[in-house]
Parts: C-alpha cells; structure tokens; sequence
C-alpha cells in the first residue's frame, strides 16, 4: 500500500493515498477530486448553544440495556489535520415510495443529492500596475506551479515578475518565488475546512498541546454507552455522550481543554494504565502503576440524582463512590473500593463471564479476584472501607503460582500486557509481546501455552524467589510448605538446561524474527473469532481454541489497538490510520484519524471513539463510510466562516554566521532587540558556534547516544534571551544544537499559550552524512493549530560547489524528521531537544512515498549560510557594484536565484528582495564596506546569509481561509552592516503572517444543529435502524436458585446478520439497601446470529 501522511492541524487537510488488496465491498465507489464548495455564511449567524443529546437520534446498533430503545447518534466533525485515501463517498436519495419498509440497506439507494453543491467556479482578481493592462488570474489554484505564467496569451508576464516588480500588501517587500514548488514534495500541503476524504469526526477533544499535558495525559478509554471514561496520568475523567454539543458555559476549562466537549474528573490518583466497565453492575474498574484497583460508580443517564439527589436513588453506593461533585471543571468524584493487587504496575484487566476480575502485572504475574469476594466488600460501609480492602486483598487466587511445581512455572516470566475474556466459552486468553496462554476461567486452569506461530510452547521458568516472596506477602494464610518450598542444586541446574536449550531451539528456528512480530493488540470479533496484531502491522486470525487460522497485513506499520463490534473490526495503527475489516479480514476502508498513533479505539452511542497519544479524542459514526458522511460535509463546509478564527502574528527570523566568535551586547541589541519589540515570536539561527576538529568529532560521537549540546551554545541562548528580556517578555519555547548549528525560538508571553508541541531535529551534510560543520537543525511547533516549521542551515562553501549545495538542500528537506522517539507514547515534554529519529521504522514498500515532514508544514522557513555566491564577475567589479549599491545588477549574478529559477533548489519558495549590500566576507572588527575581504584571497563579496519561507499559497495572491490557511508577507529583510564581530553579517526577516484555524466548539455546536435538523439524515439513520424480523421466545427470564431458563432466538430475515447484546442485572426492592446479593451481575454476553439461524443459549 502507498500512502501519504499529513501532520494534525487545525483544519481538515488532505492528502492521498492508494490501497490495493482484498475488498469485498458492494457498495459503488465515487471519489472527490477536489474540495466541496462553500457558501458565504455571516460570522453574525453564529448559531446559539443548543443542547443535542446523542440519544435523540436513532441508533442502529445500541440498545440501552436501562431504557430499553434504541438511541442513536450521527457523528460531529473533527477538525485536526489528517490524510487518508482509501475513504468512500456515496451517492444516496430518498425513495419515491415508502412501501420499501423492510428494507435497510442504505447501500441500495441510488438518487442524487440536489442539496450538494458543485464546485465553485475560480474567483478572479486583477494584479495592477504599471504594465498598462489588468492580467487576471484565479485566486487560487492548489496544485499550480508558483513560477506559472499568468498571461492568457501565453506572454512573459509571471507571477515571479510581477511580484518582483510591484510587490504583495502596501509596505510588504516584493517577493522572488522559485520554479518547482507545484509537484511532488514540494506541492503545499492541500487544505480544506472539512477533509473531503475521510469521514466528518466528532472533536472529542481536539488535539492538546503537550506542554499543557504534563502529568496529564490519556493513557486509555472506555465506553459504557452513556459515558465515555478515560484513564489518565492524575486520575480519570468522564464525558456524558449527551452533552457533547455544550459548552462550559463561561466557566474556565483547564488549559489544553478549552475545545473539549465538558466532562467531569475525579479526585487525584495515580496513573491509569488500564480500565474495564461492567456496566451490569455500574461500575468502572480502573488499574493503577501504584498497582491498586479501584472501582467507580457509573452515574445513570438521564437523571440528575448523581449531583442533587431523586427519589429512589442509591445513596448508600453514591456516598461510598462518586457523591461530590458540581458539574464545574475543576469538581472532583471519588473512588468507591480499592485495594492493593500487585507491587508494581497493573498492566492489564478483565472481568470473566463468571464475574472475577483477572489482573495482570510485571514479570508474568497472574492474579484472580473472586466476585464473592468483591460483591461483599461493596456492600460495606464507609466506616468499614479499610475492612473491605482486606477482604478483598486476601481473597485472591495467585494463577502463576497454580501451575508452578517445585519452583518451575510452564509459564514464561514475561510481562503480561493484554489479557482477553471469550464469555461464550468461558476461556480467558493472556498475551505477552511473543507467547499467548489459555486458561479456563471457571476452573481457572491453564489449558495451553503457544507463541506467535501457533506452536505449543514448552519452556518452563524457574520462578523467581523474590518475586514470589513479594507477591506471597499479601497473603495472610500460607502453609509452611509453601514459605519454605527450595529447590536443591540438581533441580536448579536440571531446570536451567532446559530453558537454555529451548531457547537456543527457539533461537535456531526463527532467528530474531520475533522483534517485528511482536503482539501489540488483542480482540475477540463477535463470531468468536480472536484477532491479534502485529508491530509489522500484520493481522493474525485465532479461533477460540488457540489455533492459528490465517494473517493478513494491509500495512506495514505497527498496529496499537482493534476494536471489534457488530460485523466489523477497526484497527489502529501507529501512523494514525484507523482500518475497517469484516470478520473475514477483508478490507473495508481506512483514512487517517490523527497525526499521532492511534492508542486505543471503543464505541460508544453509535460512535467509533478514537485516542491518540497526543491525547486528542475524536468520534466516527459506526455507518462510515456512508452516504450521510457526503451531508455532513456539505453542509459543514457551507458552514465554514461561522467557525472559522482568524490571527495575526509577526515572526522575526535571524540568521548569522558567528565564526566561532562570541558577540557583544551591543552587537545583539543592534540585530535582534530593536526588531523585536513587535513580534510575537522570534526565531534565532547560527552556525559556526564551534568548529574545532575535535569538537566536531565530540559532538558526532555524543549524537549517537542522543547527548547535543556545549557551552558555546548555552551562552549563546542564555545571551539571546537576555537580550529579548526572557523571562519578562519573552519565553524560551526550544532549541537544537548539532555541533556548530544551533537555532533557539523565543515566544512572547501573550501568545505562549498559543505555541506549543515543539518538536527538534538536525540533519548532517558534513564528510559522510555523519559530521556536523554543514547539515540543519531546525524546529516544528504549533501557532494557533497550525504547524511551523523553522530550520537553520549551512551549505556546502566554496564558488563551484553549487550542485554540492543543492544536494545538501535536497538532503536536509527529504530527512529532517521531527518525529519523537517511540520509547514511550506519552512521554511528556522534555524539551524540544529531540535527536532525528528515521522515519518509518521498519517500512518498506507502503512508505516509500512518504512525504518528507517539512512539505506537510503549513509554514517552512529556512534561514542560514547557504554559501551561494556571486559568478561571472571578479573581485573588483563586485566591490564597484556594492559601493553604487546595484543591487539590481547583482542579483542576476547570484547563484541561489538563478539556480531556484532553474527549479534545482528550494523549489516553490519566496525570498524577499534583497536590498542590502552582501553579507560575505568581512574583515572583523573593521567597519564599513571597506572592510570586504582584503586579504590574498580576495573573496568575491557574496550574499550566503539568506531567508526564504514557504506558506500554504500555491499562487501569490491568495486571501488566508480554512483552505488556505497560512498567509505571509515579508515587511523587514535586512542586514546589520554594523555588527562587525564575524567575517558574516547578521540578517534579519520581520514575516506579517495570517493564520486561519477552527473554533472546536462552535464547529461542534454547528454539527448538532446538523444532525437534530438535517431530514435527510434522520431519514437515512431511520434506514439503518430498522431490524429485520426476529422471533424471541421469551422477554424476561427470573434466575431463582439453580434453575435452567432457556433463550431462544430466530432470525428470519435472508439478508441481514442481527446482533443481539444481553445483560444479566440484580433489581433490588424498594428500600431494601442492606441486602445480601446472592447473584453477582456478570458481564454482557453479545450473541451474533447468522441469515434465518436460530441460536440456543442455556
């Protein structure tokens, strides 16, 4: 598979992909090429707050256990960045009869859409001037060549000339652009208010900034149908699937928070690792690192009673759980039970159909937690809390230890990450990264080992003394046998050879095949099948018994998380993309979700939730893709200025070539200070900070451990800040040093909140790819949601070496990688000190189109001693030129224009005019345009100090909007010919920028006015809710003692599958709060019935 990945911003953005493979959908395939029009909305008919609940449409595949009707929900748009392909569009229209009432397949409706409308046609302005006549050009052309004639008669006069000749806004610089930037990697990132390929997203949560998720962010998820609960580094959260259209109602939201829909959080915790709902019960169960589970009560929906209290309610589980609480950002809910489990981490959890609660942690640890157990301790009191723990803590049944003979386990001593609850076959399934065990969840015995091949394993692992002492601490009653069980040195040694002569067997069959090959996911499909995926991105088939049936990959990349419910899986993997696949493994779909890996995916009230590990939540109707995806977005994208916001920002970038000198104070008041005082972010970059042989092959050698940095460099920054009032005006936002580049970015404190997931990266070009003296280091972040990107560079030197330069752009722009290291997804924000990482990891053919991540930028701006010089005349003549300041006549000699008017380098970018005497070479310390080179070498005055940039304009003249959402202009570009500390000048750029992003919360708002509104959509949700004819025999079943009650259930229909969801629940009578529960409320069993079956369940 070929595929192109574009970073998350605040619009929808749009890239392409192509997909080959097995796909066994019917439906008739239609693809847009181009963005749906929009019309002209007045920001003054913002729509008022309105409150939608998910409920009030009808879902077709959730049935509320509580209220006993289906409720349903269509998906609000996301508005985050992305790519995706592989994303059908269909064309859909009402019947012009309503007798077709038993059918609901949507894929059979076949009539056009007179509501979409059809691209725009191209908007026209004039480019005046003093050629006498008025050229007209479209405003804008996404794919078209900057250096592209604008002559209707093919003349001579280019958008180059003219903005060369006349300039961009009044006081703005005339601006030079280079050929080349209209293809390939050099093409501006394609922009859309709503992405046209991939299905409109509800934003959850839009995207954080990470400096603001310090300690905070999601870690997983979980849906219980009303609520979605989330697992975080500080506690948990909750969102009501009701009141995802609201607002916080003028009360502040925590930082990073702002555009998420309201949601209520729990007092502090330790870290979340895992989360399991038993909605039968009510409850959430969350696993800890501080190895605690703790237990939460789920509020009911639909009633107020959780905040002010209702007749009938339970106050008893209310006041031992989650009673407090305002509904404010910043209220807090409460744990109910909790206990120690383990001594470290509990890495996974499951609630058996029997209902145990089976945790897992490091190094194979195994643990049962009997219902009995937890059923009593619930219903203690507060006053009995302590108590309840105990009983709880002691009541565990140690799994690893049940089948560990004389100190040797059939089980491997690897953590256990993923564990699997079969209800229908009352089997648990436990995985570690390469072998996977079996277990019978009511005897609680293991049934088999095997790896990631299907083969029985039959290694075993002496247990570790320690590890079982710790874990056998917790129990009060143990035998003497027990405490004192060793084994004598035969045993030890009989037990060591085998394990290492199955490991070298192992070793010798499969090599080191297994480190791409390791588990990463785990799902049971609702045809009882088991899917595991891969970090190879390959999907492997078990049925229930362990027994490996078939694999399939349709990507190379990692896969993170499936999710399985109805006829379909998604699958999450770590470039974002989210797949869809039948329970067959054939491909459905697939479109890019987020711009970080996709952690963990659930459903929810007709919604496919998706977690990023940026922390950013988005929703997907379960229909996707589908025809009321194509409404969606028409009618979002006619919607487009209602939340549309738009900024405004000046950047300063500064580039010098300090030559191993150290500045003065006044030399850096004189290029940065003065400039400054109106930007809002300045951007520094330097080369030659240090150059010495033995310092560059210091710093390669520190690379390669991640270690970057000297003290040269910490004095720079530490002076630069200085000089730009850091700390009071300013604040450092990152910085990147490769042994002599550093560049360092400083952002005003009234904008800083706006600023933020700053990434670093470098780049050698020196002798073999590997020394720092030529290559970049550069800088991406996020302003106002979108992705600037900032890279300082040094070129190969010397007059000949042109085609050396150009190589070394190539090289920089194809490799520079921003991406973070993979060591841990939510690591949080050490600094924007990131070593490059390659890209890709181990792919192979479906990345080998990747775009660079500088084309997915909205802005690229590069600055540095590109070491371009002037040809064609000598010493003598350039100095002429200088002192009659021709600079008009020099440029026609300069190397770096006329190589980008050739298209061979910085292809599609601008440079101001240059107005300035060249910066290259001067003798230090000597003042004036005398001071050019002097010496024996009489090297030919040159501008090598250069900034150029890159905005998301295709043509020069188009206005900034969600399509275009990064507009700049260049209103300073100068040298300071006074400074005299280096042989180079320092250079300056004052950059006017525009930049366009969504407002997350009027967009949602927007939707749900779409969705409660919109007929045709309510029709189409009306299509597929309808249930096919179905026969059950019995509607309420009463379990008293051991008696047997059958369920019986036909499906007659010959077209469609029908999925059934039970729930087993305890009704208590009225005022009857201390009662002793003789029956545990289990987990929901989900029964799939096949096309005019009957299914038996006893």
């Amino acid at each position: 598979m070929d595929e192109r990945k574009e970073y998350d911003r605040g619009g929808d953005d749009v890239t392409s992909a192509t997909r080959s493979g097995n796909n066994n959908r019917q439906q008739k395939l239609q693809s847009y090429s181009q963005p749906l029009g929009r019309d002209a909305i007045p920001a003054s008919k913002r729509h008022v707050s309105r409150k939608h609940s998910l409920d009030e449409l009808i879902n077709p595949f959730y049935s509320d256990p509580h209220i006993g009707y289906h409720a349903a929900a269509a998906s609000p748009e996301g508005s985050n960045a992305g790519s995706s392909l592989s994303y059908t569009h269909y064309e859909v229209s009402l019947p012009t009869s309503s007798h077709n009432k038993h059918s609901n397949s949507v894929e059979d409706i076949s009539f056009p859409h007179p509501h979409l409308p059809p691209p725009p046609p191209p908007v026209y302005h004039s480019l005046g001037g003093s050629v006498g006549s008025v050229v007209s050009f479209p405003s804008d052309r996404r794919y078209g060549n900057a250096g592209s004639s604008l002559s209707d008669s093919g003349g001579t006069f280019t958008l180059e000339r003219a903005m060369s000749e006349f300039g961009g806004a009044p006081g703005m610089l005339p601006e030079f652009v280079g050929n080349g930037g209209g293809t390939g990697i050099f093409r501006v990132p394609v922009r859309a208010a709503v992405h046209p390929g991939r299905p409109p997203a509800l934003e959850l949560r839009p995207h954080p900034l990470r400096e603001t998720q310090a300690g905070a962010f999601l870690r997983t998820m979980v849906c219980t149908g009303t609520q979605l609960w989330a697992g975080q580094e500080t506690g948990l959260r909750f969102w009501n699937l009701s009141d995802v259209y609201d607002v916080w109602n003028g009360r502040p939201a925590k930082r990073g928070d702002e555009g998420s829909a309201p949601f209520f959080e729990s007092e502090r915790t330790s870290p979340v690792v895992c989360l399991v709902a038993d909605e039968a019960s009510s409850f959430i169960w969350s696993g800890h690192k501080d190895g605690r589970i703790r237990s939460w009560k789920i509020p009911k929906q639909g009633s107020e009673y959780l905040w002010e209290g209702g007749e009938g309610e339970d106050t008893r589980i209310l006041e031992n759980t989650i009673g407090a609480g305002t509904g404010d950002p910043g209220s807090l809910f409460k744990e109910g039970l909790s206990w120690q489990a383990h001594r470290t981490s509990v890495l996974s959890m499951i609630i058996t159909s029997y209902g145990d609660i089976w945790t897992s942690c490091e190094g194979g640890v195994l643990k049962a937690w009997p219902w009995e157990s937890i059923e009593k301790s619930l219903s203690l009191t507060i006053e009995e809390r302590h108590m309840a723990a105990l009983l709880v803590e002691r009541s565990y049944v140690d799994l690893r230890s049940l089948v560990t003979v004389n100190g040797v386990c059939s089980l491997p001593s690897v953590d256990i990450k993923y564990l699997l609850s079969d209800s229908s076959r009352s089997k648990v399934w436990s995985a570690g990264s390469l072998t996977f065990a079996l277990w019978d969840s009511r005897k609680r015995e293991l049934l088999k080992v095997f790896n990631i091949d299907g083969q029985i394993e039959n290694r075993v692992d002496v247990a570790q003394s320690q590890e079982t002492h710790v874990e056998d601490e917790m129990k009060v009653k143990l035998t003497k046998k027990e405490k004192s069980g060793s084994m004598s040195f035969f045993q030890r040694s009989r037990n060591a050879l085998i394990g290492a002569a199955d490991a070298v067997r192992r070793v010798a069959q499969k090599g080191t095949f297994g480190e791409d090959r390791k588990t990463e996911a785990l799902a049971i499909a609702a045809d009882g099948m088991i899917w595991t995926g891969c970090t190879n991105g390959s999907l492997v088939q078990w049925d229930g018994n362990g027994n490996r049936v078939h694999e399939v990959q349709y990507h190379t990349s990692a896969v993170k998380v499936i999710c399985s419910f109805g006829t379909r899986l998604w699958v999450g993997y770590v470039n974002g993309f989210v797949q869809i696949i039948d329970l067959e493994g054939s491909l459905l779909g697939e479109w890019l979700a987020h711009s970080g890996p996709v952690i963990k995916i659930v459903v929810g009230a007709s919604y496919l939730l998706t977690l990023a590990s940026h922390g950013g939540i988005r929703g997907w109707s379960l229909t996707s893709p589908g025809p009321i995806d194509n409404i969606l977005r028409a009618e979002l994208s006619s919607k487009e200025l209602t939340y549309t916001k738009m900024e405004k920002i000046k950047i300063l970038a500064g580039s010098w070539n300090v030559g191993q000198q150290r500045a003065s104070h006044d030399s850096l008041i004189s290029w940065l200070a003065s400039a400054a005082r109106d930007v809002g972010l300045v951007v520094v970059g330097l080369q030659e900070v240090e150059m010495g042989a033995g310092f560059l092959a210091m710093s390669a050698a520190k690379e390669t451990v991640g270690i970057e940095g000297s003290a040269n460099g910490q004095w720079w920054l530490d002076n630069i800040g200085r000089t730009l009032n850091e700390g009071t005006s300013f604040e450092r936002v990152g910085s990147r040093q490769l042994a002599g580049l550093l560049i360092g970015a400083w952002a005003r404190k009234n904008i800083r909140p706006n600023v933020g997931d700053v990434d670093a990266a470098a780049v050698a070009c020196g002798f073999g790819r590997a020394i720092g003296n030529k290559g970049a280091v550069g800088l991406r972040m996020r302003v106002f949601d979108r992705v600037l990107c900032f890279v300082n560079s040094h070129f190969a030197a010397h007059l000949e070496a042109v085609n050396k330069r150009n190589a070394d752009f190539d090289h920089i722009f194809r490799t520079l990688s921003f991406t973070r290291p993979s060591a841990g997804l939510n690591s949080g924000p050490a600094g924007a000190t990131s070593v490059q990482v390659p890209r890709g990891g181990n792919s192979t053919a479906s990345h080998s189109d990747e775009k660079p991540e500088l084309s997915e930028a909205d802005m690229v701006v590069f600055m540095g001693d590109f070491n371009y010089r002037l040809f064609g005349l000598s010493y003598d003549e350039a100095r002429d030129m200088v002192s009659q300041r021709c600079f008009d006549w020099l440029r026609e000699k300069d190397q770096l224009r006329a190589e980008m008017k050739a298209g061979k380098v910085f292809q599609g970018m601008r440079e101001g005019q240059i107005k300035f005497p060249p910066t290259y070479k001067f003798e230090r310390h000597q003042p004036g345009l005398s001071a050019y080179d002097s010496s024996e070498k009489k090297r030919i005055p040159a501008w090598c100090d250069r900034v150029l940039y890159r905005d998301n304009r295709s043509i020069s003249v188009a206005e900034c909007s969600l399509e275009c959402p990064v507009v700049s202009s260049i209103a300073l570009y100068e040298a300071c010919m006074d400074v005299t500390d280096s042989d180079h000048k320092p250079i300056r750029c004052i950059f006017n920028v525009e930049i366009a992003h969504v407002d997350r919360t009027v967009r949602r708002q927007e939707f749900g006015e779409i969705l409660a509104s919109h007929q045709k959509i309510k029709y189409l949700y009306k299509e597929y809710s309808i249930i096919p004819e179905t026969i059950i025999s019995t509607d309420n079943i009463i379990l008293q003692n051991s008696d047997t009650s059958i369920l019986r259930i036909s499906n007659k229909s010959d077209k469609h599958r029908l999925l059934l969801k039970s729930f087993a629940e305890v009704s208590l009578p009225s005022g009857m709060m201390e009662v002793q529960l003789n029956f545990a409320p289990r987990v929901p069993l989900v029964f799939l019935t096949g096309y005019r079956s009957n299914l038996l369940l006893g």
